[in-house]
């Protein structure tokens, strides 16, 4: 299978966990499997298939200390990809928390749209409008509380 075919894979996998997300949220298979389980286990086994079989390709100063080193790293296509599946993962189980704790706070699910548009997109911004928007709905600002 080629790097281009696990990009679009993973890719379409992910999607599929952020339409679920938009279009059916109050179904259990669309909020919480999908989202939380299943897609970002598929998701992980491929970033740890990818990191641990194409890490020695990266050059001596790649890593993770300076971003000299992350660029390194990612000079290497199966890294960069790998990279990729991992913004993937995390910006998918992001958006399902933020649908979970928005319909636990009673907040309408158009208010969270948004939010989740720019967790896909822009990860960290989207999470920080969703806590902004849960805080002038006069909810707790910490993503912690319950």
């Amino acid at each position: 299978m080629t790097l281009e075919t696990i990009f679009s894979l993973c890719s379409g996998l992910a999607m599929l966990g952020w339409l679920g997300l938009v279009f059916v949220p109050k179904s259990t298979v669309a909020r919480e499997l999908l989202p939380s389980v299943i897609i970002p286990v598929l998701l992980g086994v491929t970033y740890a298939y990818l990191m641990f079989s194409f890490r020695g390709e990266a050059p001596a100063d790649g890593g993770f200390g300076s971003l000299a080193e992350v660029k390194a790293l990612f000079s290497v296509d199966a890294l960069l990809l790998a990279g990729w599946i991992h913004y993937l993962a995390f910006d998918l189980f992001i958006g399902a928390w933020i649908v979970r704790d928005s319909q636990d706070r009673e907040i309408n699910h158009f208010l969270i749209l948004p939010c989740l548009f720019f967790t896909l997109m822009t990860g960290p911004f989207g999470l920080l409008i969703y806590l902004l928007l849960k805080r002038l709905n006069g909810k707790p600002l910490s993503p912690l509380t319950a």
